[in-house]
């Protein structure tokens, strides 16, 4: 089976990535669809600051650019749907879903203040597309393959809060319902940001405020859930910079690179044997 993993589109999918998306078995995304068009915006008033960005510059402005946000990333989803090839995917942090699997909300000192802006938009727009699968703290069967979805947010997380207990125990129950698939090679976990602690999520770089950023920004969740039940493949995405492979354990660990960079991976899967033949990352 060829196995197209692709992810952090931003609103682009560029014309190489759609011919390459023809031509194999299975796409699976690791989603990141929409833009963050206002990007420059919220951390210019948001970014280390205890306010929202409706808060500053008002409700209606920034109804406006969620909407554009929202349209252009439902154009990357109505390309994948067209494909003609079967895709599978999971939720981005960029992507209005309002997932939390890692924070103790009723800890915030502020309180979410507006209902239209957190509602989420996600679940609503990937429904219209039947030819796209959401997998994400659920599972896809796909043939002989069983592919189950996480999440992870953007950093380590808080592993001793609720959202982060919850959504633990429910990866834990998909690896313990497909135990047999999993010791037999045939299952592969799918996350939206890398496992924590590898070399493909350890970042250098600056902060929009002007501070360096260094250290590990992976997801302390997928780490324990690849650590435990070290299934034979592990897709992720959401960092740019590490897109490339590692190990962990026996586990291939593959961060397929940013779409909108041009960048997606081609995982030659053997069926029979339960092994990767190949991984080829699409620069």
């Amino acid at each position: 089976m060829k196995i197209l993993a692709i992810g952090d589109f931003h609103g682009k999918f560029p014309a190489k990535l759609r011919k390459l998306a023809k031509e194999v078995d299975l796409i699976i995304s690791v989603a990141d669809y929409c833009p963050f068009n206002y990007r420059k915006l919220w951390f210019e008033h948001c970014y280390g600051r205890d306010v929202e960005l409706w808060e500053v510059i008002g409700k209606k402005k920034v109804k406006e650019l969620v909407l554009q946000d929202l349209a252009t990333g439902e154009k990357i989803l109505k390309s994948l749907n067209e494909l003609g090839v079967p895709v599978i995917s999971i939720v981005g942090n960029l992507d209005y879903g309002n997932l939390n699997d890692q924070y103790e909300k009723k800890n915030w000192t502020r309180k979410e203040g507006w209902k239209w802006y957190n509602q989420d938009f996600y679940s609503k727009m990937i429904k219209k597309y039947k030819n796209i699968l959401r997998f994400d703290y659920s599972y896809a069967l796909v043939e002989d393959l069983v592919f189950i979805g996480g999440f992870g947010h953007t950093s380590p997380g808080q592993v001793r809060s609720s959202a982060y207990k919850k959504h633990k125990a429910k990866l834990n129950k998909l690896f313990k319902q497909f135990g047999k698939k999993n010791r037999g090679g045939k299952a592969i976990f799918v996350f939206h940001n890398m496992p924590y602690k590898c070399k493909l999520d350890k970042i250098s770089t600056m902060s929009p405020d002007g501070r360096k950023l260094r250290g590990y920004y992976g997801s302390k969740m997928t780490r324990r859930i690849i650590d435990k039940y070290q299934p034979v493949l592990a897709i992720g995405g959401h960092i740019h910079e590490n897109f490339g492979k590692c190990k962990i354990g026996k586990t291939l660990v593959v961060n397929p690179g940013a779409a909108i960079d041009g960048r997606a991976t081609i995982i030659d899967f053997d069926m029979d044997k339960a092994k990767i033949k190949s991984v080829k990352f699409v620069k």
